[in-house]
């Protein structure tokens, strides 16, 4: 997998890369997301955005935010 993959509305973000951007150990991310102590925003950009999308992930007082394109390449 890449780091982040669109397929079938759903988005689909590599583990590592969520727990880097808010300092978490990466095996912890998805057991932290089942129980509802990550969550996530997904935001489709229009106009001069249009083809980009903004991801955010929130935990305790942490948030991690990506800008990427339709292809799942990181922008910001």
């Amino acid at each position: 997998m890449t780091s982040i993959e669109f397929g079938d509305g759903e988005v689909l973000v590599d583990a590592a890369v969520i727990a880097k951007g808010l300092k978490l150990k990466a095996e912890a991310v998805q057991e932290m997301m089942r129980e509802g102590c990550i969550t996530s925003l997904c935001e489709r950009g229009t106009g001069g955005d249009a083809g980009c999308f903004r991801l955010t992930f929130f935990t305790d007082n942490r948030r991690f935010r990506l800008v990427v394109n339709e292809a799942g390449r990181i922008i910001q």
